[in-house]
Formats: C-alpha cells, sequence, structure tokens
C-alpha cells in the first residue's frame, strides 16, 4: 500500500533544513527549496532549478505540492474577475479579483463551503467540507495577483477574506497564510492592505487582538437588533450582541485599529427605523466606518435588496453621527461575482 505523501508547504523552513540534513544533503538546500515554494509559488519540483535532478526525485519520491488550478475564470463587463479555483482532492472554491481605478483587490475563500448558516448566504447552503490549507489560501492570492498584472499592469493591491467559509474558524491556516503573504519570503505585502472579514465570533476577535496583527478587522453585522440578526444569522444566537461588542472594544484597545462594518439592508427585514437607530447606537462602542451593500438576491425568497430610500435613511442617520458610511455596489453581476457583499456569504 502506497503511504500517502505530505504536502511539502506544510514543512517550516527549518524543518526543510532538518529534512536535507537527515538526507545526506547540506542544510542550505532547505533554503532554495522553501524559495521556490513560497516566494516563486511553484507548483512543481521540476521547476526548481537550481536544484539537482537526483535532489528534485527524492523530493517527488516523499512529498507533493498540493497547489489549486483556476478551473474556469469568468470576466465580467466591469472588469472583475471570479476564478473557480478547483483543489487537490477535486474540491472548487472561489476567489474573485475587484478592479477600481486606483487598486486591484483579491477576495479569497478560507473554507470548502461554509460553517455557519446565514438565511441569505449561496455559500451556506452548502455544508462545510473542510479548511483550505495554507497554501490554498496562498494560491488563491498568488492568481490573482498574476491575473491582475496581465489585465491591469499592476500588481495586486489589497486581499479581503470575504469569500467562501468563515475565517476566524479556520484561525491557524488563514494567520500562517497572513504571515506568508505579509512575509518578505513570500508575497511581501503589508498587512495594512489585507482585511479579515468575520460573521462575529467573539472568542477568536480576542484572540487576534492578542496576538498583536497588523491587519484589518471586517465584521458582517447586518443588524444591531439582536432578534433580528439571530433571524438573518440563527448561529450568532451562539455570539450575542453584548459578546461581540465586548470583543470588538477589546481589539481596538489592544489593536487600535478601527473596524468596519459590513451591512446589508434587506426589504422588510432591517429597513426600519429602529435599525437604524440600533446601528448608530452600535456604532458609537469603537471607532468605525460602515459599508452598507447592495445584495444580490439569490432566489425571489425572503431576502430582497432594500429601496434606496431605506439605504439613504442610514447614510443620513450614521454620518449625522460622524460615522463615515459607504455604499458599496454589488461587482460583476453578469457573472454572479458577488464578493463584497461576501460572496453572498455571512
Amino acid at each position: 500500500m502506497e503511504i500517502e505523501k505530505k504536502d511539502i508547504r506544510s514543512l517550516t523552513k527549518t524543518q526543510l533544513r532538518d529534512f536535507f540534513v537527515a538526507n545526506g544533503d547540506k542544510a542550505f538546500r532547505g533554503n532554495q527549496v522553501y524559495e521556490w515554494l513560497w516566494s516563486k509559488a511553484s507548483h512543481s519540483f521540476d521547476d526548481m532549478t537550481n536544484v539537482s535532478k537526483e535532489t528534485r526525485a527524492m523530493l517527488e519520491k516523499h512529498f507533493v505540492i498540493n497547489h489549486i488550478q483556476v478551473d474556469q475564470m469568468q470576466r465580467s463587463e466591469d472588469g472583475t474577475v471570479k476564478n473557480a479555483v478547483r483543489l487537490h482532492d477535486g474540491l472548487v472554491v472561489e476567489s474573485v479579483l475587484i478592479p477600481t481605478e486606483t487598486r486591484t483587490t483579491a477576495c479569497v475563500s478560507s473554507q470548502v463551503g461554509c460553517s455557519l448558516d446565514c438565511n441569505f448566504c449561496a455559500t451556506a447552503r452548502l455544508k462545510r467540507m473542510r479548511n483550505l490549507e495554507t497554501g490554498e489560501i496562498y494560491d488563491q492570492v498568488v492568481a490573482i495577483d498574476r491575473e491582475s498584472r496581465l489585465y491591469y499592469s499592476r500588481p495586486l493591491s489589497n486581499i479581503v477574506f470575504m469569500g467562501m467559509g468563515e475565517p476566524l474558524m479556520n484561525y491557524n491556516n488563514v494567520m500562517k497564510a497572513i504571515d506568508m503573504i505579509t512575509s518578505e519570503e513570500g508575497l511581501g505585502m503589508s498587512p495594512k492592505r489585507i482585511t479579515v472579514s468575520t460573521s462575529g465570533v467573539s472568542k477568536m476577535i480576542k484572540k487576534m487582538a492578542d496576538d498583536e496583527v497588523k491587519f484589518k478587522l471586517a465584521v458582517s453585522l447586518h443588524s444591531a437588533i439582536e432578534s433580528t440578526r439571530n433571524h438573518i444569522m440563527p448561529f450568532t444566537k451562539n455570539f450575542p450582541l453584548t459578546e461581540l461588542r465586548e470583543a470588538l472594544q477589546y481589539w481596538y484597545h489592544k489593536t487600535k485599529s478601527k473596524v468596519t462594518y459590513e451591512y446589508v439592508v434587506w426589504k422588510g427585514i432591517n429597513d426600519d427605523k429602529a435599525s437604524v437607530d440600533a446601528l448608530v447606537k452600535f456604532c458609537k462602542y469603537v471607532p468605525c466606518k460602515v459599508n452598507l451593500i447592495e445584495y444580490n438576491p439569490i432566489d425571489d425568497g425572503e431576502f430582497q435588496q432594500a429601496s434606496e430610500e431605506a439605504i439613504n435613511q442610514y447614510i443620513t442617520a450614521l454620518e449625522r453621527n460622524d460615522i463615515v458610511a459607504k455604499v458599496r455596489r454589488s461587482r460583476g453581476k453578469d457573472i454572479d461575482a458577488a464578493c463584497g457583499q461576501l460572496a453572498n456569504k455571512s
């Protein structure tokens, strides 16, 4: 029976160096291979041209590189690019490139399916099949950076973890991926250009603060009224608003980093004055800004886009209270790439 090979990208640089020493080679060989795996984002041992054929054959015998493949790429009329990303085990996730005049943003997935049960979300209808590995998250960013250079003649400028899945339910792999994305041994991106979006997993928000992360935090709030929030996102019964508020206050105390609230306004659900007043009150607990997000309905059910009048009611109230608010229009509608509305994710 053939032994299942280990993904070489699960090894640290020290472990790689130790592997080569244990196999009669020099430790620096581990440095070379590590550079190929991360800085050069190689998907094949054959690419490693400064490593001998014998060494490459040895690596092939012991390891695999579980890289992604962009199975299908769609380009929208507005320039948005949606990738259907096939993983080594045949499962598929999505990642999206969102261009503006001055930047290109990668929206990446962190899980296959989702752990949560948001009623408005297409991804939530897929059960969570597994967490993405560090390399699979990293590969999505590399692929979108290449597309950004190809189509827009500039490198990727920003990353948002707003694709499939709840990033904080795959905490270790997401943090390792961000470490590699921001490392000079990886892509060398500034952590200030990365935003991790959570549906409000309070204890993990506190853990991020304790871990002194340097990236930005966004929270998919959608209502500051407990009963409404629980209806929209039933799992939030385990993460009540009082806990979330305390976690966000802890976050700001430790990081001094503003929070962004992602907020979809739906007709007949959270488009009333009580909902507006509750959001304004919640926004006063920590320095923040609000992104009001246009909704792409996933069917003709309960969740439908609210009127412009309802959205303007929010903007007026927030601005009157000196809270920065922006309306985020859905991108790539013609290819159903709804990233930024959290890919219809919570």
